[in-house]
């Protein structure tokens, strides 16, 4: 029984030390002041890892997001502002590199397109219907109305 009780101390100490471990492998960074780093942070934040599905560099472990953070703590510490970093980042990476696309004629096009294909298909539809009416409302002649009869008669 002694055993065990010296068994299970060992076993607890070793592996109390196992989630240490994890932080070893995170990246140290060190920054001229605070404000530094926080603009670090919340880039990496605002910036798309290339390669993942819809996750930002600071949570991505792929190699691309790591070249892109080690990238961007480069342009802070040259004294970059947070807007030549992006502008950096979308030249090199194009725009799907941030959450946030900026406003040019493509994206536009993207949010007046559907509206002008919704307001082209709402007039299209009035167009027909208004000509149905015309159509409908156009009597028969009475001279057209006996020929109508004669050949209904004659078909019974």
């Amino acid at each position: 029984m002694k055993w065990f009780k010296y068994l299970l101390v060992v076993s607890v100490s070793l592996f109390s030390f196992l989630p240490l471990s994890s932080y070893a492998a995170d990246e140290l960074l060190v920054f001229e002041s605070e404000e530094q780093r926080l603009r670090y942070v919340d880039l990496t934040f605002q910036l798309r890892c290339p390669k993942c599905q819809n996750q930002n560099v600071a949570d991505s472990n792929a190699p691309i997001s790591e070249d892109i953070r080690e990238k961007t703590y480069q342009l802070i510490k040259e004294g970059y502002s947070d807007q030549e970093i992006i502008d950096f980042m979308i030249e090199r990476y194009t725009e799907f590199v941030i959450y946030k696309p900026q406003m040019s004629l493509v994206t536009v096009w993207l949010w007046v397109l559907p509206g002008l294909v919704l307001l082209g298909g709402l007039a299209a539809l009035i167009y027909l219907t208004r000509s149905r009416k015309q159509v409908d409302e156009e009597s028969l002649t009475d001279e057209e109305r006996e020929r109508l009869n004669s050949i209904l008669k004659d078909d019974a």
